[in-house]
């Protein structure tokens, strides 16, 4: 039995992600590519005609339509709660694209939803679904590393503030900079792999540094250019943070940069425990290095499409009911990291949670 499906969003995680992996799925009916620019919608189609049958603006059309048994939510960070909210009271499951929304109050506002719906809310925290990432879970919660004491990741790169002026780096349409967009991604990650942490307390600071005067900004690259808008646009968030988290298994600490004036790409994640380590080179393979032999060793193994796997595992959750890792349940936390993060840099002080 297909699963009917309307695909909300059509820019770049829909076209670079999304559709490449749903269009692949035998038991997947794309009825709607819906895309408030109708051009990016039909590019979708023209891309994969024998799958996606229609192309709309207006995403209610997508929600009034019985046939249309779940919606995938690809739109800026902004949108994500009013239209995720539009779709559970019209009876359709969701898979919304990470972050859940702007904030950690409206994130719990949409897990009730869900709840009281009685339907499956899923976020796009796709790490989860890494072979890599799978592994060192495994290997953690086996014991591999001992005692998993303290955990810190980088996220930094050299000038490449994405769509400077746009919705990336207008904080009324994402909520924030670095941290929302790539410190998600690695958060949420170490989350799953330390395996139900709590929380206890942050701190923070954040900085809008290296776009100040958006017209004298210089970069050698810069993603999702196209929605750029140097001209009228703002750019009032963070470009560079660093942090410190207690948890009651294992301290973090995080240094992110969308910008920095250091020509680096710093894009790991370093697991140390008493009997052994690991670094983990972000979206790719994995060192261990074994406290008891002084031997490392890269890890050597296929890493699948985690978005492929990470879709495929919603449909499945719609038809079982189960709530799978990425369901909005097992994500709240790492949005009230995150809200955690940015209160304790707005207030300039420790967070206690």
């Amino acid at each position: 039995m297909k699963t009917t499906v309307a695909v909300i969003g059509c820019g770049r995680i829909a076209k670079g992600s999304h559709f490449p992996a749903l269009t692949k799925m035998e038991d997947v009916r794309i009825k709607y590519a819906c895309d408030l620019i109708l051009e990016k919608a039909e590019a979708m189609k023209e891309k994969y005609p024998e799958q996606v049958e229609q192309t709309i603006t207006d995403y209610k059309i997508a929600l009034a339509d019985p046939e249309v048994d779940a919606v995938f939510v690809l739109t800026p960070n902004f949108a994500h709660y009013t239209i995720t909210m539009d779709a559970l009271r019209a009876g359709k499951h969701v898979m919304c694209e990470k972050p859940i929304t702007v904030n950690y109050a409206l994130s719990c506002e949409m897990a009730e939803e869900a709840k009281k719906q009685g339907k499956i809310l899923n976020i796009g925290v796709c790490n989860r679904y890494h072979k890599s990432v799978e592994i060192i879970e495994e290997m953690n919660r086996e014991g591999k590393l001992g005692n998993l004491y303290h955990v810190y990741c980088s996220f930094r790169s050299f000038r490449s503030i994405p769509g400077l002026g746009g919705a990336f780096t207008d904080k009324a349409q994402s909520g924030g900079g670095v941290l929302i967009d790539w410190g998600i991604h690695f958060l949420d990650l170490i989350l799953y792999v330390l395996g139900g942490a709590t929380l206890k307390n942050v701190t923070c600071d954040t900085y809008c540094e290296m776009a100040k005067d958006m017209k004298s900004y210089r970069y050698k690259n810069m993603w999702a250019e196209d929605t750029a808008d140097v001209e009228n646009g703002v750019n009032d968030v963070d470009d560079f943070v660093t942090g410190y988290v207690r948890t009651d298994k294992a301290s973090i600490s995080l240094n992110g940069a969308w910008a920095q004036n250091i020509d680096k790409n710093e894009m790991f994640i370093d697991f140390l425990g008493d009997k052994g380590g690991i670094r983990l080179d972000y979206g790719k393979q994995f060192t261990f290095y074994d406290g008891e032999t002084l031997e490392s060793d890269v890890s050597d193994h296929e890493i699948p499409n985690m978005y492929y796997r990470e879709d495929e595992d919603f449909l499945r959750s719609i038809q079982t009911g189960e709530k799978n890792r990425n369901h909005i349940d097992n994500i709240l936390e790492s949005m009230k990291l995150l809200d955690a993060l940015y209160a304790s840099a707005a207030r300039h002080e420790e967070i206690a949670l």
